[in-house]
């Protein structure tokens, strides 16, 4: 078993917290993290799995049930799907307000489960868990290569071969539309319809937002298309990245970008299954980007913001690292040995005033381009100068 980055935060929080809500999509990892914690108690922990018709039976009487487990940990597994329960948990850990007593595991944002923030204001911590990360994966061969191409979902990053990675995520996109949105969403979601959007979006990976052109694509309306994107966002499938405004007088890009979130994902949505497939893609420089991005912003310090900047006169950054309304680093992704920084890379640097400016690139690489940009390998950014990037 891979030991994840997340599980500190996760011990720690539950001894300050009566209630740690462990959010993430499905088969990341949550159900198993969880055990693994509930190993290190003293008192067997109560599993409840709210698609288990048995355990859901179990809470026919819920306050009957939970009050029989005062001094318990009780963990419940999708608990988006019994959004009555946030009141009563507020009420019993009103009336004994230990840490540690709820850990709730859920397949859907915060923002979608229905009174999650009001119920528990005060009394609840969340985590995200997301696929694995570069630097969880420090035993694999060719760790990276294999990261980007896979994807960071434990089953297919684990798989024996490629064909049986991709076999896999096949199997997972199909699960994904036919039945799960549905089912954590309570919508009737048509199956062709949200693959078609899938396969759009795999397509436009890295691109700027434009609804109106998936409405065409889809022949449905652009409202539409867009409350189907904030279902995606939730179910943590997708990434839209913002644009970074400051005073200028530039015109600048106001769409958001969007990026499917796992490039395994991305890659058995567009028939890459090698990376001798994949360095012969059109698409390897956005799905480059995207896998570089998405590592970035999940291992970021926590005061910052990821944000991308453009201007209709050519200025463009890839990601811009913000605190507060400070660009703190500007970072170019380039899918290249011998990278270097475009006229745009330069004036974006001139117009945020950035003092940290990197250029991110496959290779185990670490030296100065010019006086203020920097050429990293994306393993040594994340572990030697991501961490100090704090503003």
């Amino acid at each position: 078993m891979i030991p994840r980055l997340i599980y500190n935060q996760l011990q720690k929080l539950m001894k300050q917290f009566p209630v740690v809500a462990v959010v993430g999509p499905r088969q990341v990892g949550k159900t198993t993290l969880a055990r693994q914690y509930s190993n290190t108690l003293k008192k067997d922990a109560v599993y409840l799995d709210l698609e288990n018709p048995a355990d859901v039976k179990k809470l026919s009487d819920p306050q009957v049930f939970l009050e029989d487990y005062p001094d318990q940990c009780v963990i419940f597994d999708e608990v988006q799907r019994m959004p009555q329960l946030f009141p009563l948990l507020r009420y019993l850990v009103d009336k004994k307000r230990n840490a540690g007593r709820y850990l709730l595991l859920g397949s859907a944002s915060p923002e979608m489960i229905k009174d999650v923030s009001e119920s528990l204001a005060g009394r609840i911590a969340f985590i995200e868990v997301t696929p694995f990360n570069l630097p969880e994966v420090t035993d694999a061969k060719n760790k990276l290569q294999q990261l980007w191409l896979r994807g960071g979902f434990p089953h297919a990053f684990l798989a024996g071969t490629d064909p049986k990675c991709f076999d896999w995520l096949q199997h997972f996109i199909r699960t994904y539309v036919e039945r799960d949105l549905n089912q954590l969403f309570g919508v009737s979601f048509s199956p062709q319809l949200m693959y078609r959007l899938w396969q759009m979006l795999a397509h436009f990976h890295g691109s700027i937002w434009n609804a109106q052109t998936f409405a065409r694509g889809l022949d449905v309306s652009a409202p539409t298309v867009n409350r189907y994107l904030d279902y995606l966002e939730s179910a943590f499938m997708l990434h839209r990245l913002p644009p970074f405004f400051i005073n200028t007088k530039k015109r600048l890009v106001k769409a958001p970008k969007v990026y499917l979130r796992d490039t395994g994902l991305l890659h058995a949505l567009l028939d890459i299954h090698s990376m001798h497939l994949l360095r012969a893609h059109p698409a390897i420089g956005n799905s480059w980007e995207g896998f570089v991005i998405e590592q970035v912003d999940r291992l970021k310090p926590p005061a910052l913001r990821s944000y991308y900047y453009r201007t209709h006169d050519g200025s463009e950054c890839d990601l811009v690292l913000v605190k507060g309304l400070k660009a703190v680093a500007c970072v170019e992704v380039k899918y290249s040995a011998s990278p270097s920084a475009g006229k745009g890379f330069y004036e974006s640097i001139h117009d945020l005033k950035s003092r940290n400016n990197f250029i991110l690139i496959p290779t185990p690489e670490d030296y100065s381009l010019t006086k203020n940009i920097r050429v990293v390998g994306l393993e040594i950014f994340l572990s030697r100068y991501l961490p100090k990037l704090k503003g």
